[in-house]
C-alpha cells in the first residue's frame, strides 16, 4: 500500500528550552507532522514525547497519534516531561486542556474547603495536581456540586477562561442534566418547576410562597418508577443553589436520602442525585464540548421495573 508522504510546514511561534508552539500550514496528522518537525529526534523519542502528553493541538493535551490537523492549527511541544495521569478513587478525570478540567466527583467528596475541612476537596486534588508539573500552575473554581451529590463539575485553569465562564454562565452552559432517585411517582410524567429560592437562616433553600428570592427552573421527566421510587431526568435552566433539592421537595417528591429536604428512606446509603450531563462552549476556541456519565447502577437498583 503506497503510504502518503506528509511535508509538516510550520510556522513557529515560540522557542525555548522548554518548548515550541507551532502553526500546521496544510492538512495532516499528528505523527507525521512530528516526525518531520522533530526529524533531528529519533521515531522512538519522538514517540515517547507524544505518550507522556508533551503535545497539546490547540490547547489540549493529547496522546493520539492520528489526531487530524488543518491549515491553522497550532501544535505545542513541550520539551519537559509530562505530568503522570491523575488517579484518584473519589475523583475521575474526564477531560483536559490548557484552559480547564473536567471531572467525575464521587458522592462524599467536597468540592471545595469549608471552615472545618481544607484539604479532602475536589479543589485542592485538582490543584496538587497542577502544580506537580509547575508550582504555578492554579485552579480556579466555577461551580460547585454539594458533598453528597456526584457526577461531572469542571474548573478553570486560567483567570481568563474562569472569567469568561462565569461573566456568560447561561450562555455558554448549554446543558446541565441530573439524574435523582425522588420517593413516590409524580403525578405528571413531565414537567416544568418554575419556583422561587430563599435561604433561611439554618441556610436551607426552600421555596417561597410569596413570589421573592431567585427564580429557579428545572425541567423533568420521569425514566421509569415503580410504586415507591421514581427515576428522574433532570435539566436545568437555572443554576440555583440546592435548587433540584429545594423544588422536589415542594412537589412532594422528596431525593432518597435527602433528610434535610423531607426524605423518609435512604435506600442507595448516599443522596440519590448525579450530573450526568455537562455541555458548554469552551472560552478560549469557541468550540461546544459535552460530556456524559452514566447512571449510577445503584440508581437503576433502586428503581428495577
Amino acid at each position: 500500500m503506497k503510504q502518503r508522504r506528509y511535508t509538516a510546514k510550520a510556522k513557529s511561534r515560540s522557542a525555548s528550552s522548554k518548548g515550541r508552539l507551532v502553526t500546521v500550514n496544510e492538512d495532516t496528522t499528528l505523527l507525521p507532522f512530528l516526525f518531520e518537525l522533530l526529524k533531528e529526534q529519533s521515531k522512538s523519542s519522538v514517540k515517547s514525547i507524544l505518550a507522556n502528553r508533551q503535545i497539546s493541538v490547540n490547547g489540549r493535551t493529547t496522546t493520539q497519534f492520528d489526531t487530524p490537523l488543518r491549515s491553522g492549527d497550532e501544535v505545542r511541544i513541550s520539551f519537559q516531561r509530562g505530568r503522570e495521569d491523575f488517579r484518584h478513587p473519589m475523583l475521575r478525570l474526564v477531560w483536559e486542556d490548557d484552559s480547564l478540567i473536567v471531572v467525575d466527583k464521587r458522592n462524599g467528596l467536597l468540592s471545595m474547603a469549608t471552615d472545618k475541612i481544607k484539604e479532602k476537596t475536589a479543589y485542592h486534588l485538582l490543584s496538587d495536581y497542577v502544580k506537580k508539573l509547575d508550582p504555578a500552575n492554579k485552579i480556579f473554581i466555577l461551580h460547585r456540586l454539594d458533598r453528597d451529590t456526584s457526577g461531572l463539575m469542571m474548573f478553570a485553569k486560567t483567570r481568563k477562561a474562569q472569567q469568561i465562564l462565569q461573566s456568560n454562565w447561561n450562555e455558554m452552559i448549554t446543558e446541565r442534566s441530573y439524574v435523582a432517585v425522588v420517593e413516590g411517582k409524580p403525578a405528571k410524567e413531565m414537567d416544568l418547576l418554575t419556583s422561587f429560592l430563599v435561604e433561611n437562616s439554618a441556610m436551607k433553600v426552600y421555596v417561597s410562597t410569596q413570589g421573592d428570592g431567585q427564580e429557579a427552573i428545572t425541567r423533568y421527566k420521569v425514566l421509569k418508577s415503580t410504586n415507591q421510587y421514581s427515576l428522574l431526568q433532570l435539566d436545568l435552566e437555572t443554576g440555583r443553589k440546592n435548587q433540584i433539592r429545594a423544588q422536589l421537595e415542594s412537589i412532594g417528591h422528596p431525593i432518597a436520602g435527602d433528610e434535610k429536604y423531607g426524605a423518609a428512606s435512604n435506600p442507595a446509603g448516599r443522596l440519590a442525585l448525579h450530573a450526568r450531563k455537562l455541555c458548554f462552549i469552551h472560552p478560549e476556541t469557541g468550540e461546544e464540548l459535552r460530556f456524559e456519565t452514566a447512571i449510577p447502577s445503584i440508581f437503576n437498583a433502586i428503581v428495577k421495573q
